[in-house]
C-alpha cells in the first residue's frame, strides 16, 4: 500500500515537472512560429528580421566551415582569461578590504570610484596603451568582471556574525584559520553570487572588446557580417553568445547547489 502511495507520489512530481518544462518550451516555440510565418510571408523585414530558418542556415554553414568553432574557441579563451584575472584579483582585494579596516581607507575609495568609470569610457585608452592585441581586450574583460566578486566578497565577510569571530578568539583560531574555517565559509553564498555576476559581465565585456577593435572572435564575426548587411550571421553570433552565457551561468548554479548545501534556503 505504501509502495502504490510512493509511486503514485513520484508520478505525480513527474508529471508536474514535465509540465513546468513543456510550459517553459511553449512561448519561445510560439514565438518562432509567429515569427517564421511573419517573415515569409514578408510581414517583417528580412533585412532587420531574418526567419530563424535562415539564421539556421547561417549556422549550419558557418559550423561546416569551422569558423564558428575558431572564432568561439578564440572568445571563450578570452573571456576565461579575463575572468581568472580580474574575478581573482577581485576576490583578493574583497578578502583584504572586508578583513582589515585599514585596507579598506585606503584602497576602498579609489576602488569605487574606478568603478564609476563605464568601460566605454577608458576603451580608447586602452587601445593607445596596448593597441588592438590581446592585452586591451584581456584587460577590458578583467575590469568588468573585478567589481562584482570585489563588492560581494566585501559584503559577504561584513556580514559575518561577530559573535562567530569572539567565538573564535575565545578558541584560539590563528588567523590563515580564521579566514579558511570561519570568514570564507560564512561569506560563500555571497561570493558564489559575485562569481556569478562576474561569469556574465565578462561576456558582456568581451562583447564590447571584440565589437570595437578586434580581428577574430564571435564579436568580430558579428561586427563584419553587420558591415556586409548579412544579418543572420549576426543573429547567429547573438544566440551563440546567450547559449555560452547561459551555460556558464548554469555551471555556477550547479557549483552553488553543491557548496551551498548545508543552507535551507526558501525553493519557490
Amino acid at each position: 500500500m505504501n509502495g502504490t502511495k510512493a509511486g503514485a507520489l513520484t508520478g505525480r512530481r513527474v508529471y508536474k515537472r514535465s509540465t513546468i518544462a513543456a510550459l517553459g518550451f511553449a512561448f519561445p516555440a510560439a514565438l518562432l512560429i509567429a515569427w517564421q510565418v511573419l517573415g515569409h510571408y514578408e510581414r517583417i523585414s528580412p533585412l532587420l528580421f531574418p526567419t530563424p530558418y535562415s539564421i539556421a542556415e547561417a549556422f549550419v554553414s558557418l559550423a561546416a566551415s569551422g569558423a564558428l568553432a575558431e572564432h568561439l574557441q578564440i572568445s571563450l579563451a578570452r573571456a576565461l582569461t579575463g575572468f581568472a584575472l580580474g574575478g581573482g584579483l577581485g576576490l583578493l582585494l574583497g578578502l583584504a578590504v572586508g578583513l582589515f579596516r585599514v585596507t579598506e581607507r585606503v584602497l576602498d575609495p579609489t576602488v569605487q570610484m574606478i568603478r564609476m568609470v563605464p568601460s566605454l569610457a577608458i576603451v580608447p585608452l586602452f587601445i593607445l596603451w596596448f593597441g588592438i592585441g590581446e592585452e586591451s581586450k584581456v584587460l577590458l574583460i578583467a575590469k568588468s568582471a573585478f567589481f562584482p566578486l570585489y563588492i560581494n566578497t566585501f559584503l559577504g565577510i561584513r556580514n559575518v556574525d561577530n559573535k562567530l569571530f569572539e567565538v573564535a578568539k575565545v578558541l584560539g583560531f590563528s588567523r590563515l584559520k580564521l579566514i579558511t574555517r570561519l570568514v570564507i565559509p560564512a561569506a560563500l553564498p555571497n561570493v558564489l553570487l559575485g562569481v556569478r555576476l562576474s561569469v556574465g559581465l565578462s561576456w558582456l565585456g568581451l562583447v564590447v572588446a571584440e565589437l570595437i577593435a578586434s580581428t577574430s572572435g564571435i564579436g568580430y564575426l558579428m561586427s563584419d557580417a553587420r558591415q556586409f548587411s548579412d544579418t543572420p550571421v549576426v543573429f547567429v553570433g547573438i544566440l551563440v553568445f546567450a547559449a555560452v552565457g547561459k551555460l556558464s551561468d548554469s555551471l555556477v548554479r550547479y557549483l552553488e547547489r553543491r557548496m551551498l548545501r548545508w543552507q535551507d534556503s526558501y525553493k519557490g
